[in-house]
């Protein structure tokens, strides 16, 4: 089965890897996804919508993180300069994407309108996993190719780490 996102890389000569880990369809969380993937929680990236508040100020953005880490609005507003994020419901999050939770990916949603953004710590990965854009199928690829390929905005989007250097 190819997806749009594997013709999308493969239309790019972006080598990739990809695995399918849950054939029953039934959603796991992307730490859970991790462990079938035999992958680590910090090279497994989820892909989650935030909105504007008020709506009208801006388009949704789609947030890259480590899958064992949250969204934080304070932290990723004050990167991009907004007053206010949320984050979208499960039912906002699949009628802009027309993906269901667990397998939005930005690769298949380049051209519909996002601020595609990633979290800082992706920069230092040589590899990273993404949803292929359908539940139960990821991605391994270059994270430089990721962050190319999507021209994502890189960000601060969870907490600093309990023992980070103030």
């Amino acid at each position: 089965m190819k997806l749009n996102s594997m013709r999308l890389l493969e239309s790019r000569k972006i080598p990739y890897v990809a695995k399918t880990y849950d054939e029953s369809g039934e959603f796991h969380s992307a730490t859970d996804a991790a462990q079938l993937i035999g992958a680590s929680v910090q090279a497994v990236y989820k892909t989650l919508v935030v909105l504007r508040e008020p709506p009208k100020s801006g388009k949704p953005i789609l947030v890259m993180v480590a899958s064992h880490q949250e969204v934080d609005l304070k932290a990723l507003a004050k990167s991009l300069g907004e007053k206010k994020l949320r984050m979208a419901t499960q039912r906002e999050a699949e009628s802009l994407t027309g993906l269901q939770v667990g397998g939005i990916s930005a690769l298949v949603l380049l051209h519909r309108g996002f601020e595609i953004c990633i979290d800082q710590p992706a920069r230092a990965l040589d590899q990273i996993h993404i949803s292929a854009g359908q539940r139960g199928v990821d991605l391994q690829l270059a994270a430089k190719d990721l962050i190319e390929i999507t021209r994502a905005r890189i960000v601060r989007a969870t907490a600093e780490p309990e023992n980070a250097a103030k």
